[in-house]
């Protein structure tokens, strides 16, 4: 079967600005008390959950520095992203943790066996009539009681970012309200525990949204 066009798109995307996104974006989460807060929680829910230290992954992991701020808080993390150059710097970041190249509709995941997944702003490039795919694979891929977060900027339309860094490519960056991603979580059989929306920060140009869902037994 053919690959979608927007996996295509969204690989190639990521593989011409993956060096200058790490340096640009290295440090975010030192400036975003609330992002760290937020990752902290999860962090805390999963081994709650799991004293026996459940493996967690990061699905849309990039260049790897949401992954490390997992692990330096105790958890058996890796990370999955689209894009291969992506993946190879994370590995080159941080040699101590597992990265693998896969996509959000097919994870290279056995069935129920995370503790937690976190999609930390990754289902942004995905259409709207395929997100229930990927909510269905993020059920599959966590254990009963496994936890889940997501983070995902605020709107109704899509904004499109063309030449970052003056690399001739351009991507759609989808945007979503937290009532409805509440919904395709719940469709997939996930429970929703929490939905928390910030104002824009810094060079962000719409509020920012995180939930955190498990998925029940």
């Amino acid at each position: 079967m053919a690959e979608p066009d927007f996996l295509t798109t969204a690989r190639a995307f990521y593989d011409a600005v993956a060096e200058d996104y790490a340096d640009h974006f290295r440090d975010v989460l030192a400036a975003r008390p609330l992002d760290r807060a937020m990752l902290t929680a999860f962090a805390e829910l999963v081994r709650a959950s799991f004293p026996a230290d459940g493996p967690v992954a990061e699905l849309g992991s990039g260049p790897g520095g949401v992954a490390a701020f997992l692990h330096g808080l105790g958890l058996d993390v890796s990370g999955i992203d689209l894009s291969p150059r992506m993946v190879e710097l994370a590995r080159q970041t941080y040699p101590g943790l597992r990265f693998t190249v896969g996509s959000l509709l097919e994870l290279p995941l056995a069935d129920g066996g995370l503790a937690g997944a976190v999609a930390w702003y990754s289902i942004i490039h995905t259409p709207q009539e395929r997100l229930p795919e990927v909510f269905a694979e993020f059920h599959r891929v966590l254990a009963p009681g496994g936890h889940l977060l997501l983070a995902f900027q605020v709107g109704d339309r899509p904004s499109r970012v063309e030449r970052p860094f003056g690399h001739p490519v351009a991507l759609d960056f989808r945007r979503g309200q937290p009532d409805r991603i509440a919904g395709l979580a719940a469709g997939a059989g996930l429970e929703v525990t929490t939905r928390l929306v910030r104002e824009p920060e810094g060079e962000e140009k719409t509020p920012q949204a995180y939930l955190l869902a498990r998925r029940p037994g």
